[in-house]
C-alpha cells in the first residue's frame, strides 16, 4: 500500500492521555479546564482534534460513556492524530489503535514525553473489511498498539491481512496480540519452570448461580477448583468486578452487584509475605529484556498502585525503592520465566503484573501491552523511580531505532 502524508489541519494540539494522567497523579482537579475544552469544541464543531482531546478528558474524569460518544464523533471526522516529538524528530512511529476506552490501546505518550519520537495515532476502522480506511501517513516503524480482548479478535485478524508485506517493520504483530488475552495467556504460560499463572476459566452467570443455590459444586463447573476463588467479568480491566469469593453463599451477593453473563474464574493464591503484606510488581518486556516500572505494597490482596497508600507511606516507597535498586537480582531469579513470556507471546512490548509466591516463584496476574507505564511521579517523593524509568524510556527508544534501522 502506498504511504501518503497525513491529512487534516487543526488549530489545536493533540494532547493524548499524558497530560490528563499527570494531573490525575498530582491530584489536580481539571473539571473546570474540561468545561473550557467543551466551549472550544463547540465553537469549532469541525475540529476533530478538539473533540478527541475532550473525549480523553471526559474518560479521564470517569465519564466513560460520554467520552466514547465524543470519541466516535471525532473519528467520524478524522482517524489520524499526530503527537509530535518534543525534540527534533528522530523517528516516526505509526501506532495502530482501536476506538475504545483508556485501556483499549497502549498509552505510549505517557512513557515517551519529551522524546524525539513522533507518535502517529491511527484509529483503524474495526467494522471495515480493510481496517486501514484512511490514508496512511509516512512512518518508519509500525506498532500494533491494541490491547488484547475478545472484542478485538476480528479486527486483529483483518489487520494481519492488511499488514501482509508491509514495507516497514511491524512491532507487536496482530497475530501475536491475542496471546496476551487473559484466558489465552493463562493457558499459554502453563508448564514454565518457576512461573505460576492460574488458568482463567470461562463460566456463565447461570453456572455460578447454580453453585450459589447448591445445585452444583464448584468443582462441577471448574474442575479441581475449591474456594477461595477469584471471579471477574469477561472483558473487564483495572480490577472492575474483580472479587475474591470464599464460599458458595458469597456468590449470590457478587452476582447481585456485578453485571455480565460470562465470567473468568481462577484459583486464589495467597502471595502475602511474612509480614502479612502483599507486593505486586509491574514489569515491562522491551524486545525481550525486563524493566521495573513500579511495586505496590498493601495489606489487601487486590493492589492498585493509586490506592495502595504509596503516596502516603514513606516506608512503602522505601520498599519500592529497594525493588528498583535490586531489580537485576529479581530479573535473574525469574530469567527463565520472563524469557518464556517473551518467546511464547511473540510481542516486542508487553506489560506484566506479577508477584513472588512464598515458594519464590513468579506469580503472573496479567500480561497486557496496554498497561499504563509512566515516569510522572514526583521526584522528591520517589527519588529512585526516575532513574529506573529512564531505563524504560531509553530501551523503548533504542528498540524503535533498531527496528527502523533494519528497514533502511
Amino acid at each position: 500500500m502506498p504511504l501518503t502524508t497525513e491529512s487534516g489541519v487543526s488549530s489545536a494540539r493533540f494532547l493524548g492521555m499524558a497530560p490528563f494522567l499527570r494531573m490525575s497523579i498530582a491530584g489536580v482537579d481539571f473539571t473546570s479546564a474540561t468545561q473550557e475544552m467543551i466551549a472550544q469544541a463547540q465553537n469549532a464543531p469541525e475540529d476533530a482534534v478538539l473533540w478527541m482531546n475532550l473525549a480523553t478528558a471526559m474518560m479521564s474524569l470517569k465519564h466513560e460513556e460520554l467520552g466514547l460518544q465524543i470519541q466516535a464523533q471525532a473519528l467520524d471526522m478524522q482517524r489520524v492524530y499526530h503527537w509530535p516529538a518534543r525534540q527534533p524528530t528522530k523517528l516516526r512511529l505509526l501506532m495502530l489503535m482501536v476506538p475504545g476506552n483508556l485501556s483499549a490501546n497502549i498509552p505510549l505518550d505517557c512513557l515517551m514525553e519529551d522524546s524525539d519520537i513522533d507518535l502517529i495515532y491511527y484509529y483503524v476502522d474495526p467494522l471495515n473489511d480493510n481496517p486501514l480506511t484512511a490514508p496512511v501517513p509516512e512512518h518508519d516503524v509500525v506498532m500494533v498498539a491494541i490491547g488484547a480482548s475478545d472484542e478485538q479478535e476480528s479486527v486483529l485478524l483483518r489487520l494481519e491481512y492488511a499488514l501482509r508485506n508491509w514495507p516497514k517493520p511491524v512491532l507487536n504483530p496482530p497475530k501475536n496480540v491475542p496471546t496476551s488475552e487473559r484466558h489465552n495467556a493463562s493457558l499459554l504460560l502453563q508448564n514454565v519452570p518457576g512461573l505460576v499463572i492460574c488458568p482463567a476459566l470461562h463460566v456463565s452467570r447461570q453456572a455460578l448461580h447454580d453453585v450459589a443455590c447448591g445445585q452444583k459444586a464448584l468443582a462441577d463447573i471448574v474442575a479441581d477448583h475449591d474456594f477461595p476463588i477469584i471471579v471477574r467479568p469477561v472483558g473487564s480491566h483495572g480490577g472492575h468486578g474483580l472479587q475474591k469469593i470464599d464460599s458458595a453463599a458469597a456468590i449470590t451477593a457478587y452476582l447481585e452487584e456485578t453485571a455480565g453473563e460470562e465470567f473468568f474464574v481462577s484459583r486464589f493464591v495467597d502471595y502475602s509475605g511474612e509480614d502479612g503484606l502483599f507486593r505486586k510488581m509491574r514489569v515491562v518486556l522491551i524486545d525481550g529484556k525486563p524493566f521495573a516500572c513500579h511495586m505496590g505494597v498493601s495489606s489487601h490482596w487486590m493492589i492498585h498502585y493509586v490506592n495502595a497508600g504509596m503516596y502516603e507511606d514513606a516506608d512503602k516507597r522505601a520498599q519500592e525503592g529497594r525493588f528498583f535498586n535490586e531489580f537485576s537480582d529479581f530479573a535473574e531469579r525469574h530469567r527463565e520465566a520472563l524469557n518464556a513470556i517473551s518467546q511464547r507471546t511473540g510481542l516486542e512490548y508487553i506489560g506484566i503484573d506479577c508477584a513472588e509466591t512464598r515458594d519464590g516463584e513468579l506469580l503472573i496476574f496479567e500480561i497486557d501491552p496496554a498497561m499504563v507505564v509512566h515516569a510522572m511521579d514526583d521526584e522528591e517523593m520517589f527519588p529512585n523511580k526516575q532513574i529506573h524509568m529512564l531505563k524504560v524510556k531509553t530501551a523503548m527508544r533504542e528498540m524503535l531505532l533498531k527496528y527502523a534501522g533494519q528497514a533502511l
